[in-house]
């Protein structure tokens, strides 16, 4: 470390200096030691022990390792606080600054701030994992806010992170709070009123509420009040402070200049950090080769994803040159080091100070920059490092080339060159610069009157979302008398060639044509053929990427247009009916309801109690696996994947892994101490790949160094030689070669199908195929395991994250050869698991336990996001094949489907979810004549596994379909078809169930009462005859869930419950906890049954040592079995207490447990339970799967853009049947959850392979691999109202207290948002002729969306029945 020139001269190795490279982490002083280059910060942080912040993706997607940077800006003269993601920050970046984690702002022993305890007590955190980064999102927002924010600014602030539980709705709540204005309803001696029946003034609302009084007496212990606060000061240099805890900006780096920086990393890794122009030139003359980074947002990406290893970094973080924002006459000049969010900052002053005509290019910077990833990333990342990365699909730079943009480029020598931007970008990721040449700057000119700029784009996600199309365009107008013409038009598209490319044919046709119509119809035509995409084109979507071409300008037009209209009264003949396809989209702040009633039951069932973790959450003090500190001697494990999808694997070669420092071992099936077969029902699985391998992804084997990198540097230096084999990679391959797993085909009939189709009783018969995508769990923690030996290697422990702890020890004792009972599996709680963590993450752990055994050492393998997305399977693809007959009222009559699912390479849990399927095909219809037959495909793509509804969902969603076909056929409404042919109380199903306690129509007459339907019908149908290009869709969904694992066994639970003599209560389960409230529910039901607080009852893991052969928490189900099993131990134990409580008065519980101690009672029980009377026969199809059905149904309107594809939800209203809650709060949470996740499921989320439909893409290969390439719905994805109910006065007689389960069964209902578009779709087509039933495949993503909408301007490319192509 030292300085880059003494005496003038270049030095380029290290040199001791007294100035020591330091960091400020919550206010500690650290220094920074040489040789950590490769670092990131989130690496650093977790290695001083602050795992709050946490690696949930790796590539700046999900916001979990969201902290708050401050650094003092000399130009500015004040201390500036951003949010930015840790795991691409290098460490050395942020070297001189202060670093907040969530751990330096509030916890549990010092108390927590106030965005953690609003957070906290709004039920804002379920498996808190993401937690800690909304909190500092949040935090962060607060800190750099001269004012209270608004509320769009909170919800801007949280759209680069992710939620995979809450559905968002309760963050947003707990941070509304914080965006009142009148700042004497924050401050913490704001006026009240003392007196008993005192009410706090609500800062949200400015009216008296009580949302901040304490909680009664007789439930204190749901948590105390929250205060509400303002920001109590502000300073220039310290920025808003919350509190006197608050950690102030250090005042040794407001007086410490930067100097600059050489440290060293591994593999003869360089950095430097210079301080001037000059020095960044010499080192580029010096080292040709070296990256300039700013924000590390594209290198972070290479480095970790890529294998990309920089040998020499040049930071050009604090070079004064590259940092200007000058604002001139002509224009705005803008250095290359300077930030997006600095650039928008600048812009927005610029449009606020300057005439409009002068900043029209400024408007649509801002515009696209608003959506321009997350916000964290923005704060990071750097204009010349946008445009030198030369992405096709970059969202600035078709704004740069449009916009007349010039790119002021310096050499070694101090020359200066400029280029315009369209002359910059030659080729895929290649720009006009040499090697001894950087941008310094690029200068923005303002537009000149009559000159219109605008930007357009099109993702997957409105928010945090690479481009699939995006566009650039520019006009320069002249008005002559009452006519204008065109003097001068850019157009320029990114994401449809290697490189953004102008429309140079139809740039020319335009110049010196009048802005007409009839101009609008002959440049689209010259654009159809100017922009063409290849057919075979990466990224695929080809004619949806290319009617996008088209709609963009059509739109530009318009825009244009109505601008010139508004301002020059000069009317160009266009109905009043297009504007809105040019109205700014402006996204409201969202709004939530949530209704139900408490029934309580003791002292704590019925309470809304805040989740038990929740304040370990908010403050990043909960533990997940990956948290545990490492003992001393551990290794880290990296597993060795298949690249072929299948292959016969011929040799493997370790030599070159050897070689990587700290290499420890390299392990395959033949070291396997035990069997090397698994499976979580048939053994049809190699834990590592002896001879062949039949999926990407399987593994060969698995490799342990000293650390992580060292391990997966290793893994990939193992050579594997194979001979490839045909593989099978999607269902209709396996249907045409006949690719089926072993003895999978069920087949379940009622009536006589085939005599109803024949007999003429039919008015119509219908057949169809209906198409449905998979679905990637993406859990926000990764699978995780520390694995280590005990006693001399006899007995084996881990901690793991799983739902299925009972199967981690199977596995583990399976393939070390050891007994179950000397291995034990602890899990503490889960970051998220949705099923995908019930199977698939055993033989993980398996992998892991191999080398621990072998080598008697500590063995860690957490997965990185695209390996785990990879080989950990995902919700099943299905095709189903459908025949229908029915009424000419629309009874249906006769139901006759074929059903097959993905099932991946083994047969793992796909044979149970095909016949879960296969059970909800009929969804809440009565059909008399039913015939269902279904088979799991064996394809070469990794074993797909549960997911949260278990198939139920893919069910229903065919059912859905032919509902919607015969509604159209006849000419109806679909909810019209779907009230008539309603299950009825006493209804016996098609596989022999009598349906019991049905409330579906009264859930559904709720419904349409709460919704309005018929007005919400009526005024959807007005606005769409008012408006051609965006049309309203509404839909209103029913469902039935049935509840149990249909496999009868496992409808079993245990529970260890211990009274201790301080009145307090330790309670052990089978069931796990990852976010669905499942140890909160329980612990009530302990309390109300013993009579005591919920705060005296502690849950610490789950452990098979402490509970045996536990099922998997799975199948909704677990709070009726482990509820049940909790309070038999209860009862047990007041049975036994009764007798000593019967003798003397005692004053409390901690009393009575003394007594009974001191009388030698057992104050400890086990608990058991078995679900009662179900069971099902497979051979005569007959039986009691289900214990009860939870029903429900949702109200949902959307609105659509039919020009692009893009769509909002505007309501969303759900009824649900949950019997007498155990926690409305918790059930609350869990129907919004799994509303938000099925709507990524039928709208949002699409998994892409390498199969026939994807060509670009390797075979077998996943191409969506993480958020970049894999769609979340995120905190601009809920409805705009979100009301969910909870039916009132329906207490449900066969589960615990009356209650019914709530994980799984409220997914399905977010179909009603599929179904919503499809109706607004029908609208869409109905302009153009095409009327009656179509065919939209789920997901509805915005290709399927806009292509289903068959106007002109998809016409050239498709026809009006095209569907896009779907991995299924």
């Amino acid at each position: 470390m030292g300085p880059l020139r003494e005496n003038g001269e270049l030095l380029f190795f290290p040199i001791k200096n007294e100035e020591e490279a330091i960091i400020f982490v919550n206010g500690k002083r650290l220094v920074l030691n040489d040789g950590l280059a490769h670092l990131t910060l989130l690496e650093y942080l977790r290695g001083l022990g602050l795992t709050g912040t946490k690696l949930g993706c790796g590539e700046g997607g999900c916001g979990a390792c969201t902290v708050m940077l401050s650094c003092y800006n000399t130009v500015k003269q004040r201390t500036v606080h951003r949010a930015i993601n840790a795991c691409l920050a290098p460490l050395y970046s942020v070297e001189g600054m202060h670093v907040i984690t969530v751990e330096g702002i509030g916890n549990q022993h010092q108390g927590l701030h106030p965005v953690q305890e609003t957070l906290c007590n709004s039920h804002g955190s379920q498996c808190g994992f993401c937690t800690p980064g909304f909190v500092m999102s949040m935090y962060a927002l607060l800190r750099s806010s001269k004012e209270p924010p608004s509320h769009e600014q909170i919800e801007e602030s949280l759209a680069g992170n992710l939620c995979r539980c809450t559905g968002y709705r309760p963050i947003l709540d707990a941070f509304r709070i914080f965006a009142k204005t009148d700042n004497t309803l924050y401050s913490y001696n704001a006026s009240t009123n003392t007196s008993g029946d005192a009410k706090v003034i609500c800062p949200s609302t400015g009216k008296p509420c009580d949302c901040g009084e304490r909680v009664g007496n007789d439930s204190k212990d749901i948590g105390t009040s929250h205060p509400v606060y303002k920001p109590l000061s502000f300073s220039e240099v310290d920025g808003s402070f919350y509190g006197n805890r608050e950690l102030i900006f250090p005042p040794e780096l407001l007086s410490r200049k930067p100097h600059p920086l050489y440290l060293t990393g591994p593999r003869g890794m360089s950095w430097f950090r210079p301080l001037n122009l000059q020095d960044v030139l010499d080192l580029k003359s010096r080292f040709p080769d070296a990256k300039l980074v700013i924000g590390n947002t594209e290198v972070g990406i290479e480095t970790r994803f890529k294998s990309i290893h920089y040998q020499v970094l040049i930071a050009a973080t604090h070079v004064p040159e590259l940092n200007i924002l000058r604002v001139k006459e002509d224009g705005l000049e803008i250095g290359a080091s300077v930030t997006l969010t600095e650039l928008v900052d600048t812009l927005k002053q610029c449009i606020a100070q300057r005439d409009a005509h002068e900043t029209s290019a400024c408007s649509s910077f801002v515009e696209q920059l608003r959506w321009f990833a997350g916000i964290q990333i923005r704060n990071f990342a750097s204009v010349g490092g946008n445009i030198c990365t030369a992405s096709p699909i970059s969202d600035l730079n078709p704004l740069w080339m449009a916009a007349r943009a010039q790119f002021n480029i310096i050499d070694c020598k101090g020359s200066v060159r400029t280029v315009f931007a369209r002359e910059f970008f030659k080729g895929y990721r290649k720009v006009d610069l040499r090697h001894d040449e950087i941008l310094l700057s690029v200068f923005l000119p303002f537009t000149r009157q009559g000159e219109y700029v605008k930007e357009f784009k099109q993702a997957h996600r409105r928010d945090d979302d690479i481009a699939l199309v995006n566009a650039g365009m520019r006009v320069f107008l002249e008005q002559k008398d009452d006519a204008w013409s065109i003097v001068d038009a850019s157009l320029v598209y990114g994401g449809v060639a290697p490189v953004s490319l102008s429309a140079v044919k139809t740039e020319v046709f335009l110049k010196g044509k009048p802005w007409t119509l009839q101009t609008l119809q002959g440049a689209l035509q010259v654009l159809q053929h100017d922009i063409i995409i290849a057919e075979n084109a990466p990224g695929g979507m080809v004619e949806f990427r290319q009617s996008l071409t088209r709609s963009f300008f059509f739109k530009f037009f318009l825009c244009i247009s109505y601008n010139i209209q508004q301002k020059t009264q000069v009317l160009l003949g266009l109905p009043n009916s297009y504007k809105s396809a040019v109205d700014p989209y402006k996204r409201p702040s969202s709004k939530g309801v949530q209704s139900y009633e408490c029934p309580l039951n003791g002292t704590a069932v019925g309470l809304p109690v805040v989740h038990l973790s929740a304040k370990l959450q908010v403050t990043g003090e909960a533990e997940y696996a990956d948290d545990i500190p490492m003992p001393s001697n551990g290794l880290h494990a990296a597993l060795v994947l298949s690249k072929k999808p299948h292959a016969r694997i011929h040799s493997l070669d370790d030599s070159a892994a050897k070689a990587v420092p700290g290499f420890q071992g390299f392990f395959t099936a033949k070291d396997v101490p035990g069997g090397n077969d698994i499976g979580p029902t048939v053994n049809d699985e190699e834990l590592f790949a002896s001879e062949l391998v039949t999926c990407v992804g399987q593994v060969i084997g698995i490799v342990v160094a000293d650390t992580y990198e060292n391990a997966k540097i290793a893994s990939k230096m193992i050579q594997v030689e194979y001979e490839e084999l045909p593989a099978v990679l999607c269902i209709r391959d396996a249907l045409r070669a006949g690719s089926f797993h072993p003895n999978s085909e069920r087949f379940l009939q009622e009536g006589d199908v085939d005599k109803c189709f024949s007999s003429g009783i039919c008015y119509k018969i219908i057949d169809g195929e209906v198409q449905i995508g998979g679905q990637e769990h993406f859990y926000l923690e990764p699978n995780s395991t520390l694995i280590w030996t005990a006693d001399g290697g006899n007995e084996v422990h881990m901690i793991s994250s799983t739902q299925a702890p009972q199967k981690h020890q199977k596995y583990v004792s399976h393939v070390l050869g050891l007994p179950m009972n000397k291995v034990v599996c602890k899990t503490k709680r889960l970051g998220g698991g949705f099923g995908g963590k019930e199977t698939r993450s055993a033989f993980i752990a398996a992998a892991a336990a191999v080398p621990c055994y072998l080598l008697r050492r500590p063995i860690r393998i957490t997965l990185d996001r695209d390996i785990d997305m990879m080989i950990t399977g995902q919700r099943h693809a299905f095709l189903g094949k459908y025949k229908v007959g029915f009424s000419q009222e629309g009874k249906i009559l006769a139901l006759d489907l074929e059903i097959y699912n993905n099932g991946g390479n083994s047969l793992d849990l796909s044979f149970s979810v095909l016949e879960r399927a296969i059970f909800h095909s009929d969804n809440v219809y009565e059909i008399q004549n039913v015939r269902i037959k279904g088979n799991v495909c064996f394809t070469n793509l990794p074993s797909h596994t549960a997911f949260r509804g278990f198939g139920g969902p893919q069910g229903m969603l065919i059912t859905e379909n032919w509902i919607e076909h015969i509604a159209r056929v006849l000419g109806k409404r679909p909810e019209e078809i779907r009230e008539f042919n309603f299950q009825k109380e006493g209804y016996v199903l098609h596989y022999g169930q009598k349906l019991e306690q049905c409330r579906l129509q009264q859930v559904f007459n709720e419904l349409k009462e709460s919704c309005d339907f018929d007005t919400s019908r009526k005024e959807v149908d007005k606005f769409n005859s008012l408006n051609r290009w965006k049309k309203r869709g509404v839909a209103m969904v029913p469902t039935k869930f049935g509840i149990s694992f249909t496999t009868k066994f496992m409808n079993q639970a245990g529970a260890l419950v211990q009274v201790y003599t301080d009145g307090t209560v330790l309670l052990t389960h089978g069931g796990v906890e990852m976010g669905q409230g499942l140890h909160t529910k329980v612990a009530q039901i302990a309390a109300s049954a013993l009579g005591i607080p919920v705060n005296s009852i502690f849950i610490s893991e789950t452990s098979t040592d402490k509970v045996p052969n536990a099922s998997p928490t799975a199948a909704s189900a677990s709070s009726d079995m482990y509820g049940a099993a909790v309070l038999d131990a209860c009862e047990q134990i007041k049975s036994r207490m009764a007798p000593v409580a019967a003798k003397n008065r005692h004053t409390s519980f901690s009393e009575l447990a003394q007594a009974c101690h001191m009388e030698r009672i057992d104050l400890s029980a086990h608990g058991f339970h078995a679900t009662p009377d179900i069971g099902f026969d497979w051979r005569c199809g007959k039986g009691k799967p289900f214990n009860y059905f939870t029903f429900g149904a949702a109200f949902a309107e959307v609105e659509v853009d039919t020009l692009t594809g893009d769509f909002h939800l505007r309501e969303v209203d759900i009824v649900m049947d949950l019997g007498n809650s155990l926690n409305p709060a918790i059930d609350i949470g869990q129907v919004e959850g799994a509303f938000i996740q099925g709507l990524g499921w039928c709208v949002l989320e699409e998994v892409k392979w390498g199969d026939p439909a994807h060509q670009y893409v390797r075979p077998g290969h996943l191409f969506t691999q993480g958020p970049g390439t894999y769609k979340l719905p995120t905190v601009n994805d809920i409805p705009l109202k979100f009301k969910v109910s909870l039916l009132k006065g329906a207490p449900n007689q066969r589960a615990i207290h009356s209650s019914k389960a709530v994980g799984e069964p409220p997914l399905f209902l977010a179909s009603a948002a599929f179904f919503a578009i499809k109706d607004a779709i029908l609208a869409a087509r109905k302009e153009t002729g095409h009327e009656g039933w179509f065919v939209l495949d789920s997901p509805a993503t915005p290709e399927r969306i806009r292509m289903a909408c068959a106007d002109e301007f998809t016409q050239p490319f498709a026809d009006s029945e095209f569907r896009p192509k779907l991995s299924v």
